[in-house]
């Protein structure tokens, strides 16, 4: 493991909730957590609706692309993070796996999203919390 740790977000269409989650890591971790992530069966695009929840907390995810799951991936992950990826993701040893469980966006108004945002914002700020040391 390097100085700077690295996490990655996976779920099965890398287009909205792995997608939200990186871009609250990027900016609550300040540069200083590693970000990927990826889908088991990404789409063309991310999901819209996403793009305009995470701009309403001023996060824009408009440039991402989704991304395929590769096994390089996760190997070089501190930290893997699944949303409903299934058993897609492989397993290596001696890395901290957790699964979080949050209702799918794809399809979803902004109304039934901005719920899925906020919660995605609680479970980043708590991981930053638990990889990175208070500042001295």
């Amino acid at each position: 493991m390097s100085d700077k740790p690295t996490v990655l977000f996976v779920c099965v269409h890398n287009a909205g909730r792995s997608q939200m989650a990186a871009g609250f890591l990027r900016e609550l971790a300040g540069g200083r957590i590693d970000v990927l992530s990826a889908g088991s069966e990404p789409k063309d695009a991310i999901n819209p609706i996403a793009i305009q929840a995470m701009a309403e907390e001023g996060i824009d995810i408009a440039g991402n692309t989704p991304k395929i799951l590769t096994v390089d991936a996760v190997r070089e992950s501190d930290v893997v993070i699944t949303m409903g990826c299934g058993d897609a993701c492989p397993i290596f040893p001696g890395k901290r796996y957790e699964d979080w469980v949050l209702d799918d966006p794809a399809g979803q108004p902004i109304d039934v999203v901005r719920p899925i945002r906020d919660e995605i914002r609680s479970r980043v700020q708590t991981l930053v919390e638990e990889l990175l040391p208070p500042a001295a």
